[in-house]
């Protein structure tokens, strides 16, 4: 691009330099010959003039005063009479280098006046070369701007095609140069918000696959604990059977949550929220903790108003309820209890346990990311409220110690066929 740039301008610059330069040349030869037509013009003139003067005051003519005074002149004066008087001054030049102008008056006096082309065309040949330097000099500033304008344009392209370059390998950084060309600057624009998009969807990605592992895990682990009872009650088929059909559910949960991290990842989950039965969505939950508690010598109680239907996903709620649940039994000490509940124009779901609580310096920050007090991922109170989010609700920290969290839902109050909108 750079030679294009570099050949087009000269290009250009030749033919201005041409279309100027000719006609000018032309021009200044033309009116330095008329010039000098001009000038022996006026001296023939001027001589006549004086050979009329010097006849009425019947003085000779002096030819070494017209010698001086008309230097590099070949002079020819003619005066009639009888006998008729012929005076030469000068030397007279070959006649392919005359220049001759002439002169004559009513009472039979004739001048001419003749002069060397020779300098004449020097001086014609002074501005042609004069006009030739100049255009020279016009060519070189050409040149010279057209390299200058090729690396303005070619050097910002090139940067243009590392930055593409690199978006393509998934260095997704903004760049943010700028370069002083609007159409480049247009193109830089377009490719860093294309970079923070690509950056976005990055992390959007490397989240998503935080959260399902995070998310996949607490199901897995409950079904791992079905599998581990069915191995050390293989003895008793009651109890096989039980714990396999718990392993079922278990199975079954860990499907839906993979579905209901797919909708969030479609931002799905707010448009598919309906009207659940709370109660069995917490029975469900006990069912599945309660051989963890019960092996660590803990106890799970559910009270509270009963036959609650809030705006939700089952998936949802089940995944905060047991990030909750789980938090409790490796973090917190005690019985757990999880209180139902109605306030306003929301279901109220509060889960308590007995523990020394969260500290101080963690309360304000619990449900940020990569924050854990005992050895945690910090993930897990963080998807818990992305997850009630989703769903229209909110999942706060009511009290640090003992630490007591509530999820508040919007309720559906299917009696009227109407349902409450806005945040719970």
């Amino acid at each position: 691009m750079r030679r294009r740039l570099l050949s087009s301008t000269l290009l250009v610059a030749v033919i201005a330099v041409l279309l100027l330069g000719i006609p000018l040349g032309v021009a200044v030869n033309r009116l330095i010959e008329e010039e000098a037509t001009q000038g022996l013009v006026s001296q023939a003139k001027s001589l006549l003039n004086e050979v009329e003067y010097a006849r009425l005051q019947d003085q000779p003519i002096d030819s070494v005063q017209l010698a001086r005074k008309y230097p590099d002149r070949y002079i020819q004066i003619y005066v009639k009479g009888t006998p008729p008087q012929v005076t030469t001054v000068g030397a007279e030049p070959s006649d392919s280098r005359k220049m001759t102008e002439d002169a004559q008056s009513e009472n039979g006096v004739y001048v001419a006046v003749t002069r060397d082309r020779t300098a004449v065309a020097r001086e014609v040949r002074a501005w042609l070369l004069l006009i030739l330097g100049l255009a020279t000099a016009a060519l070189a500033v050409a040149v010279g701007l057209a390299i200058v304008q090729s690396r303005r344009l070619t050097l910002p392209l090139s940067d243009l095609a590392m930055i593409a370059e690199r978006l393509g390998s998934g260095d997704a950084r903004p760049s943010k140069h700028r370069y002083g060309i609007q159409e480049l600057d247009r193109v830089a624009e377009v490719l860093d918000r294309s970079a923070t998009r690509i950056s976005d969807l990055l992390a959007r990605e490397r989240e998503f696959a935080t959260d399902a592992s995070h998310q996949l895990r607490t199901p897995l682990t409950g079904l791992t604990m079905r599998l581990e009872e069915i191995v050390a009650a293989a003895h008793d088929p009651s109890v096989v059977k039980e714990e396999g059909e718990a392993a079922i559910v278990q199975a079954e949960r860990l499907t839906a949550v993979i579905d209901e991290l797919l909708a969030a990842a479609r931002r799905q989950r707010h448009a598919q929220a309906e009207a659940v039965k709370l109660d069995r969505i917490l029975e469900q939950q006990l069912t599945e903790w309660g051989p963890a508690f019960r092996r660590m010598g803990r106890d799970i109680r559910l009270r509270g108003t009963r036959g609650l239907r809030p705006l939700a996903t089952s998936g949802g709620i089940s995944q905060v309820i047991s990030t909750l649940l789980e938090n409790s039994l490796r973090h917190g000490d005690g019985t757990v209890t999880v209180t139902t509940g109605e306030k306003d124009t929301s279901v109220v779901v509060e889960v308590a346990d007995e523990g020394t609580g969260i500290a101080d310096d963690l309360a304000g920050r619990v449900f940020e990311r990569n924050v854990s007090g005992k050895g945690g991922t910090g993930l897990g109170l963080t998807l818990a409220r992305a997850l009630a989010a989703a769903d229209g609700g909110r999942l706060e920290l009511v009290r640090p110690r003992p630490a007591v969290f509530a999820l508040f839902l919007r309720k559906a109050e299917t009696g009227r066929n109407r349902v409450v909108s806005g945040p719970a």
